[in-house]
Formats: C-alpha cells, sequence, structure tokens
C-alpha cells in the first residue's frame, strides 16, 4: 500500500445507501492523495455480529471496528456516511497527533430537533456527535481493547463516550471538520458537512440547511447515469 494511501472507514445503511456513495464522491472530488475505501456494511463484516438492537442507523456500533479493521496498524479515518467533504481530506489526515488513541470534533451543544430521519429520537447525551468523524490513531495500544466481542458486548454509552480511553488520549479537531447542518449555522468554513438529522435524500430534509452542497456531490455521483436530470430523487 503507497505509505500516503488514506484509509477511510465509512458508515454504510442500505436504507440510504445514495449518501455513502454522495460522501465518497464528495471525498474523491476533493482529495490530493489516494484514498482506501472501507464500506462499514455490516455483512461484509466478518468475525463480527450486530448484537444491538438500539441506534439510528446500521454502522451505530461497527465503526468502533476500524482499529480491528486495519490490523490494529497506522492511522485511518472514519465517517459517518450521511456528510459530504468539501474540502481535500487530506488536510485532516495531516492534523494526526501519534500522542493521542482519537482526534474527534468535541462538540458542545444541545439539539434543535427531538426527532430526526425516519422517526428516530434525537436525545442529548455527553460528548453528542464526538463519534460521527474518528481520526483513528489504529496502533495506539489502547486501541487494541476494541475486539468484536469488546464492541459486541459493549453499550452505546460506554463506546460512544470513549470511555476506553483517558480523556488526555482524545485529541480535539477544529469543528469545520464535522460541521452539523441544522444544528449549526450555515458557513463557508465548514470542510466537512454532516447532515445528522437527515440527510437530503430523505424527501422532509431535501431543502434544508446547507441540502445545496449535498445535492452538488449527488449530481457528481449521477454522472453517466441515463436518467431524468430532476433535482430531487425520484
Amino acid at each position: 500500500m503507497p505509505t500516503d494511501m488514506i484509509t477511510l472507514a465509512v458508515g454504510f445503511d442500505q436504507r440510504e445507501s445514495v449518501a455513502y456513495h454522495t460522501f465518497c464522491q464528495s471525498v474523491i472530488d476533493q482529495c490530493s492523495r489516494p484514498v482506501r475505501f472501507i464500506p462499514l456494511a455490516t455483512s461484509l463484516l466478518r468475525g463480527y455480529t450486530e448484537t444491538h438492537s438500539d441506534g439510528s442507523n446500521q454502522f451505530i456500533y461497527s465503526r468502533f471496528l476500524t482499529p480491528y479493521l486495519t490490523g490494529y496498524s497506522g492511522w485511518a479515518i472514519y465517517a459517518d456516511g450521511d456528510m459530504v467533504c468539501l474540502a481535500d481530506i487530506a488536510q485532516l489526515w495531516e492534523l494526526r497527533d501519534e500522542t493521542k488513541a482519537v482526534m474527534v470534533v468535541q462538540h458542545d451543544y444541545q439539539t434543535k430537533a427531538a426527532v430526526k430521519y425516519l422517526g428516530n429520537k434525537n436525545e442529548n447525551y455527553p460528548r453528542k456527535n464526538w463519534s460521527s468523524l474518528i481520526l483513528w490513531n489504529c496502533g495506539h495500544p489502547a486501541n487494541r481493547a476494541l475486539t468484536p466481542e469488546f464492541i459486541e458486548n459493549g453499550t452505546g454509552a460506554y463506546l460512544h463516550r470513549f470511555s476506553w480511553l483517558d480523556d488526555s488520549q482524545i485529541g480535539s479537531l477544529p469543528a469545520a471538520w464535522n460541521w452539523l447542518a441544522i444544528e449549526y449555522e450555515p458557513s463557508d468554513q465548514a470542510k466537512l458537512v454532516h447532515y445528522t438529522l437527515g440527510t437530503p435524500c430523505f424527501s422532509e430534509y431535501a431543502d434544508s440547511s446547507m441540502a445545496d452542497k449535498w445535492w452538488a456531490a449527488y449530481a457528481r455521483a449521477r454522472q453517466g447515469i441515463d436518467a431524468p436530470d430532476e433535482h430531487k430523487l425520484g
């Protein structure tokens, strides 16, 4: 594998598979380095059985497999599939800090909506959305705790709050790398937009805040498809 290659694990949920492909397109359009994509589809994850019944998407726990999937070696980025990248993700890659086990945008906010896409509850909790974009130091000794069995038996509260780590091992990233659409005001400084309440592929979010960024990436992903050129999915 080229030494400058970026490993990018992306959350995949068949109910919004178009979001995964749109996000990958947005990364390809902007990136200055080769990228290896790992789709976190549960059907592809050998050695891991999803035992949890909670959560609003199918990658809510599989994201913590990223160090295991890399053989606990090197670095990797994890990103939810309901995002678009507006800048070169190599810029995020350059923020790696070998003294940290993970690096995340450390959000501190109260949600504006009690319900999000597909009628899922949207509750406030400590470190909400910290785990939706993770710069993983997969080779860090502390992350060897993240075996498939450990994740299968871990609770959402424990894993999403990075409770297997000491707080000093959790690095901070600029908010621009996980900008929460609707929850935050639109910003020209956003480098990665996260449609945490609902991807614009869902009709109720088709015209939501910063949705135009997602539709632009979606249009690029559709190039070459012989289909009507409507703005919205149909």
